[in-house]
C-alpha cells in the first residue's frame, strides 16, 4: 500500500488514479496521519446488463380491470364522503 501526502495527491491525481485502476490501494495522509484511502470503485452495470434485467417479471402480475375504481366506496367512507 502506497502512502502519499495531500499535496502530492493533488499534484499527481491522474497518476494515482492510474495506479488504482491497476489494483493498487493508496493512502492519502496529512501531516503523516492517514486521512483517506483511494481504492477502485465497484464495477457499474453496463447498459446491456440493465436492458437484460428490464422486464424480467413481465406477466408475473395481474392488474384487475376495475383497478381505478376498486375500493372507491370504502375510501370515500374513510374520508367522510360515504353514502
Amino acid at each position: 500500500m502506497k502512502t502519499v501526502n495531500v499535496y502530492e495527491a493533488k499534484t499527481n491525481l491522474s497518476g494515482l488514479l492510474a495506479d488504482v485502476q491497476k489494483g493498487e490501494t493508496i493512502t492519502i495522509a496529512r501531516a503523516g496521519k492517514p486521512v483517506a484511502v483511494l481504492t477502485a470503485a465497484p464495477p457499474v452495470a453496463s447498459s446491456a446488463e440493465v436492458a437484460a434485467r428490464f422486464g424480467f417479471m413481465a406477466g408475473a402480475q395481474h392488474v384487475p380491470d376495475d383497478f381505478d375504481t376498486m375500493y372507491a366506496a370504502e375510501i370515500a367512507e374513510m374520508f367522510g364522503g360515504g353514502t
